[in-house]
């Protein structure tokens, strides 16, 4: 495998990812899933942040940044707080409680996803793909899954 081919393969597993979540009840949004995960995964590398923070650290537009930062307050998954030495300033951190569709999207399987992907209904060539992507995501994101 290169360099190319490692990129490619990201990205389709994004699309599988974005596939896989459940998106019944969210109803029309501004901002994609893409874009709410990556302003997750930057607000657990930096846990008190900025959205201006936020938005130079990921090259995200700022426009992009808060509208995901509203669709995850809605979701009770983040808390927007007023800085106290700067109250020009908002603080973002994660809530410290997990909501209720948080916990949805992180039990929802991906099996269906993997299948579409793998364009199979073949149950054990998909639970072996899944198997795979545990094992992945065991080795290169280990923090993630504890």
């Amino acid at each position: 495998m290169n360099g190319v081919e490692l990129f490619l393969l990201g990205r389709t597993l994004m699309k599988i990812g974005e596939e896989a979540m459940p998106s019944e009840g969210i109803g029309e949004q501004s901002t994609s899933a893409r874009t709410v995960l990556i302003v997750v995964s930057d607000l657990r590398a930096h846990p008190e942040t900025t959205v201006g923070e936020i938005a130079a650290r990921t090259g995200l537009p700022q426009s992009a940044v808060s509208a995901a930062i509203g669709r995850l307050r809605s979701a009770g998954a983040v808390i927007a707080e007023t800085d106290p030495r700067d109250r020009r300033r908002t603080i973002i951190r994660e809530a410290p409680e997990v909501s209720e569709r948080v916990t949805r999207v992180r039990d929802t399987p991906i099996d269906a996803a993997v299948a579409a992907a793998l364009r199979t209904n073949d149950p054990q060539r998909v639970r072996e793909t899944v198997v795979a992507l545990e094992e992945l995501a065991d080795r290169l994101i280990p923090h993630l899954r504890t």
